[in-house]
């Protein structure tokens, strides 16, 4: 079955535009680095950027399953699979990117994973990322069993979490978008607790989306005035402020905050949009 194609072996429209997708960045990359546009470290800037669009597809890999509840659209869970592979096809070449900077020197390598926490942190998180897509296929979901698998596939969240410590402590300061990746991670790890405890039929209630999506900015705040404070010393207030002002640009929190908030407005516009639907007239 090619990857464009839907179970049923049609044409999946949804699936090709986001194959196609999942190659933009690499090429992009690829372009700039084959072109001398990635400044005066091209290495250095080609493996941030390919690391950092592993996490970005880990994540929509993870986000699939509360969207397609939310906006109830449950054709996505079409390309999950596929968007998971693309994130370790990405951490491949951002492992692969560092070990051509090292000049292919692999004792240089392995030393610099042992001895370097952030590295260690991040070589876990591929490895466990290679290992849940080894076991992603069909056929491994029949040899393990349903219920084993899915025991399998929950480390995905540890994954992610070490993702987020490996690009906070790799980006040292500048903690813009790793910021923005925690928020995103609590959300997530907020959904699946919250569907878990007050959920119906798998299903959180589109109230309790909407205070997730209250709580979680706020704690990107925190978190972010708790970093800054740690590593500088710098009062933990004027980082709280900072996130709600637009005097230094958008925050993280800012950011985070009008995802949520989105994701929200479109489930509650969803039903609206149904019954317009509806009410179409149908011409022959």
């Amino acid at each position: 079955m090619y990857p464009w194609n839907d179970y049923s072996g049609r044409l999946s429209p949804l699936k090709l535009a986001v194959f196609v997708a999942l190659f933009v960045p690499g090429l992009w990359t690829a372009v700039f680095f084959a072109a001398g546009w990635l400044g005066p470290r091209p290495y250095t800037e080609a493996i941030h950027q390919v690391g950092l669009w592993m996490l970005r597809f880990l994540f929509i890999a993870l986000a699939i399953t509360p969207l397609r509840q939310i906006v109830q659209w449950p054709r996505l869970i079409l390309v999950r699979r596929m968007v998971g592979v693309a994130a370790l096809a990405y951490g491949l070449a951002h492992i692969s990117l560092f070990i051509a900077d090292e000049k292919f020197d692999l004792a240089k390598v392995a030393s610099e994973i042992v001895l370097r926490i952030y590295l260690t942190i991040g070589f876990t998180a591929l490895m466990g990322l290679a290992a849940l897509a080894a076991t992603s296929t069909d056929a491994m979901v029949r040899r393990l069993g349903a219920r084993r698998w899915q025991r399998l596939h929950r480390i995905v969240y540890g994954i992610g979490l070490l993702a987020v410590i490996h690009y906070c402590m790799q980006s040292k300061l500048d903690l813009w978008e790793p910021m923005i990746m925690a928020g995103v991670y609590a959300w997530l790890i907020g959904y699946r607790l919250l569907v878990k405890f007050v959920g119906v039929r798998g299903r959180l209630p589109l109230a309790w989306v909407g205070a997730l999506s209250l709580a979680v900015p706020v704690l990107t705040a925190l978190g972010e005035a708790a970093y800054f404070n740690l590593a500088l010393g710098v009062d933990p207030a004027r980082v709280i402020a900072a996130n709600w002002s637009l005097a230094l640009g958008l925050r993280p929190a800012a950011i985070v905050l009008a995802l949520g908030l989105g994701v929200t407005a479109i489930g509650a516009a969803r039903p609206l949009i149904d019954i317009a639907r509806k009410r179409r007239p149908r011409f022959a």
